[in-house]
């Protein structure tokens, strides 16, 4: 069976890069037409059936032009993926109010008001839309390093959560809680390829996710394959990581295999 998107309008917010490049590329893949919005042009390539459009999505009337502009010349919006996010280091008790509101603000606040404008348009078309946000596992665990971005994280969860209730049954509303990836910018999280692979080794189907892994969950949630999923955040970490304290404890048990 293959998903077919056909007819699909989708805007992919940080689409031009990274995990985003990968939902572009495999939505536009499915036959969907993507708009791939960024503050400025990526520096690859976009794929066949997909666009860039320039976009801060942290400013409320960007966010209103990009979706007007969408819908006028594409005539509907069927999708939006909330990719856009990220954030540098920062120890919590170094980070300043200004740093934190910034993170907050991206990962969180942005992503509402990308939905807000997508479920205006969303309400009025017969079929409705679809809308998927990208949250990370930091939301689910400790997020030394990045608190505010892992507290952003988890707020955005309980958003598609409750945004599921309040649009239905018109706009599904979904997240996918996405592992470690291995993008352009890996290195900045794990190291040379030494430490990309020893992550790699953490997890139980041995080795990170590709961008395209995350983009092959949209294009199902995207597809009629999904129309009953609502209001969930699919865990896509790989079977994530082996306990900590497996490794430490000096219980009498066998060695784990290869």
């Amino acid at each position: 069976m293959t998903v077919d998107l056909e007819g699909c309008v989708a805007l992919v917010t940080g689409g031009g890069r990274g995990v985003g490049l990968g939902i572009t590329r495999r939505l536009a893949a499915a036959g969907a037409r993507v708009v791939a919005c960024a503050r400025r042009e990526p520096e690859t390539a976009l794929p066949p059936g997909a666009e860039h459009r320039e976009a801060d999505v942290r400013d409320a009337e960007a966010v209103r032009a990009l979706i007007e502009g969408v819908v006028g010349d594409h005539g509907r919006l069927d999708l939006v993926v909330n990719n856009a996010g990220g954030a540098p280091y920062a120890l919590a008790d170094e980070a300043s109010p200004r740093f934190s509101a910034a993170i907050v603000g991206l990962n969180l606040l942005a992503p509402l008001a990308v939905a807000q404008a997508a479920n205006r348009v969303m309400q009025q078309q017969r079929t409705g839309g679809h809308i998927i946000n990208i949250s990370s596992e930091s939301a689910r665990r400790a997020s030394p390093g990045t608190a505010a971005y892992g507290a952003a994280k988890a707020g955005l969860e309980n958003l598609t959560r409750t945004l599921a209730v309040e649009w239905a049954p018109k706009v599904r509303v979904n997240a996918v809680t996405v592992g470690p990836v291995r993008t352009e910018l890996a290195h900045l999280h794990y190291g040379d390829e030494e430490g990309i692979a020893a992550v790699g080794r953490t997890i139980a189907l041995g080795r990170l996710a590709d961008p395209d892994d995350v983009g092959d969950i949209c294009v199902l949630l995207a597809s009629s394959l999904a129309r009953y999923v609502n209001g969930a955040a699919i865990l896509l970490d790989g079977g994530g990581t082996r306990p900590a304290f497996l490794d430490v404890a000096n219980a009498d048990r066998p060695a784990p295999s290869e």
